[in-house]
């Protein structure tokens, strides 16, 4: 006897050129509930195309994979795939014997193809499929007549009175609608690649750093400006937009004023590729070290990681299938065919090789819905991977040392990848797998293209510690920093605008956004090649920290230090506390000791911190479900040497 899993109830509405389509969650074998959280509705074909199945939940999904293979060939013609796979349906033996029906649909035109290889097109903008269909269906009909609601809404609210209706159909509901398709617009089968700059105004990336960053207002509205201008150059029309160059800005402050987490913060807010570098590390052409221009290399590299970060996100649901399938193959391998003479001709042979086959099939079918509900992923199963790649080596070139990975099995005309057989978890495979369906799926000419585009249009380079690089005027070229003025040099045309060779081609610099920032304790901005000041026409200098910041840092930020460590304590089932005194009298101190020592800065309250909360971060192990206090006696305890001892104070950082 066939025990079959089943999905239940689907939904499919289309309204004011809008379509949705809705499933519910339950999976039954007979009268037993196996699953709650099933998927029954896909996406296909970028988003254009909806799919929704009932009946035997394997079956659909190789009716599934079978529709989306006819959609890729005929170019996303749903009408024409449907009637194509309707056709093998009814003509292949095999595709005879299962049993689902399907809901296909998009902006435009639904069908159903029903358990007989029928294709069913309704008279109305509604369809319904599974045990809570008539309910479901019933419910969106009225909803289309009496109210204004969209597609979406209407299919959830549907399927979500059959599920209080049907017992065979719960309330873990998953809608989806198709992406909004522009008049003209061509089908891609490619995942699409979002926009390089987030379209954010400058008033919201200043709000999202103050979560941040305390203080330095100036700084924030000139790169929150800064990144706006990059959106508004993308929108300009015609030759104007390749003369707009962006204004390059230089930060000048003490250290530890937010200078790096500024950068850091951009990083995630600009949505285009990013980079922070060091001044510093560069060297003049000639000397021993990295050349300038490898810092647009290495721009270039995190351009293409992020680009195929992207693309691996979006092929994620589109390899399932294909993943699936070689798991199951791993788990139930296909037998080598052994024949007799004579048994290809005789019925007795025929038969018994049917019988196998629907043996098989119907334990692949089980195994699948197991897969699925993740009961095998304990089981161990023996796959191939490859051999730790090639290691990476520095070679010297025209441009410096640069790191190249060299595989000389691919350069002497092999495949470049030797296989190893290891004994795996059925979860850990799917991750192999996954890997590798990916590494196959991804389309890397379109990635480095787009990668390119970005970094040419939209990139951005943070160059910090540019004062490390300036040389006093009062003392000359002369000595151990005689390169100073040559890395300068170097820097300008690359600032400037000019064309880097990577190996990924050509890139232009001429749009990529420079922000530098320095201290400028020692020298001044001034001490810059008149040239390289120039190349920098907005300045901003970032205020001094107080007593009244530091004790904003330490409670106000997202990521501020008092909530650092009390999730830290809380981990060992430590409740840790500070009254409002201890902080004040935390960032009193810190002021205190910069102002009698070198100033550091905001960096100044991570050691004091530490030094605190020493005695605590030490014994919470051997402390069992403890609330502790910080009170300002506590702080004048622990800190007060460091507070009255000037020569001790020079010691902490």
């Amino acid at each position: 006897m066939r025990a079959d899993f089943h999905g239940t109830t689907i939904l499919a509405v289309r309204r004011d050129g809008k379509a949705a389509i809705a499933g519910d969650g339950q999976l039954t074998m007979e009268d037993i509930i196996i699953k709650g959280g099933g998927r029954k509705v896909r996406k296909l074909f970028d988003g254009k195309v909806l799919v929704g199945y009932a009946g035997a939940a394997a079956d659909a999904l190789a009716l599934l994979e079978l529709f989306e293979g006819k959609l890729k060939q005929y170019n996303g013609d749903m009408t024409r795939s449907v009637i194509e796979v309707a056709k093998e349906w009814r003509m292949d033996r095999s595709l005879r014997k299962l049993e689902a029906d399907m809901v296909v649909l998009d902006n435009e035109k639904m069908f159903m193809l029903s358990g007989l290889g029928e294709v069913v097109e309704p008279d109305d903008e509604v369809i319904a499929l599974g045990s809570g269909g008539a309910y479901a269906l019933a419910a969106a009909r009225a909803l289309l007549q009496s109210t204004t609601l969209s597609a979406r809404e209407i299919a959830e609210k549907s399927l979500r009175i059959a599920s209080e209706i049907c017992v065979y159909t719960n309330s873990n509901i998953t809608v989806e609608e198709t992406s909004v398709a522009q008049p003209g617009e061509v089908f891609d089968m490619n995942p699409p690649i979002s926009s390089p700059i987030k379209q954010i105004t400058p008033a919201d990336i200043v709000r999202e750093l103050d979560k941040y960053i305390i203080g330095q207002n100036s700084a924030k509205r000139a790169v929150a400006i800064a990144l706006r201008n990059r959106w508004r150059r993308q929108q300009v029309d015609g030759e104007l937009r390749e003369e707009i160059y962006p204004n390059n800005i230089i930060l000048i402050g003490p250290t530890g004023v937010g200078k790096t987490e500024l950068a850091r913060r951009l990083a995630n807010l600009s949505g285009a590729p990013f980079i922070k570098v060091e001044a510093s590390k560069y060297t003049e052409v000639g000397y021993v070290g990295r050349d300038v221009e490898s810092m647009i290399r290495d721009l270039m590299d995190t351009a293409v990681t992020k680009v195929k970060s992207e693309q691996r996100e979006a092929l994620q649901v589109m390899i399932e299938h294909s993943v699936q399938e070689r798991l199951l193959d791993l788990m139930l391998p296909v037998p080598r065919p052994r024949r007799r003479r004579g048994e290809e001709t005789s019925d007795v042979g025929r038969r018994t090789r049917r019988a196998e086959q629907d043996r098989r099939r119907r334990m692949r079918e089980k195994m699948r819905v197991e897969l699925m509900a993740g009961l095998l992923d304990n089981e161990t199963v023996e796959i191939e991977v490859p051999e730790d790649q090639m290691p990476l080596m520095q070679i010297f070139s025209a441009q410096g040392i640069e790191e190249m990975g060299i595989n000389l099995p691919e350069m002497m005309g092999g495949d470049g990848r030797k296989m190893r057989r290891r004994k795996v978890t059925l979860a850990e495979a799917r991750d192999f797998i996954t890997e590798e369906e990916l590494e196959r799926q991804i389309d890397m000419d379109r990635v480095i293209r787009e990668a390119v585009r970005r970094t040419e249009t939209a990139g951005i380079v943070f160059l910090d510690e540019i004062d490390k690089i300036a040389a006093p005027s009062e003392g000359g070229e002369g000595g151990p920093d005689v390169s100073r003025s040559g890395v300068q040099r170097d820097i300008l045309p690359v600032v400037e605008g000019t064309t880097v060779t990577t190996k990924y081609g050509l890139i232009r610099t001429d749009h990529i956004l420079f922000i530098a920032a320095g201290a400028f304790t020692v020298t001044k901005p001034s001490d810059l090649i008149p040239e390289l000041q120039g190349r920098f026409p907005i300045r901003v200098e970032l205020d001094k920290l107080g007593a009244e910041e530091f004790l904003r840092i330490l409670t106000e930020p997202k990521n501020a230090l008092v909530k650092q460590y009390t999730a830290l304590l809380a981990t060992e089932g430590v409740t840790l506390t500070f009254t409002r005194d201890a902080l004040r009298e935390v960032a009193d101190i810190a002021h205190k000791v910069n102002q009698r020592t070198e100033d550091i800065g905001a960096r100044r309250l991570h050691t004091l911190m530490t030094t605190l909360l020493d005695d605590i971060l030490f014994d919470a192990p051997d402390v069992k479900r403890a609330k502790i206090t910080i009170t300002k006696e506590r702080v004048i305890k622990m800190l007060s040497e460091i507070a009255e001892d000037e020569d001790l104070s020079r010691f902490i950082l």
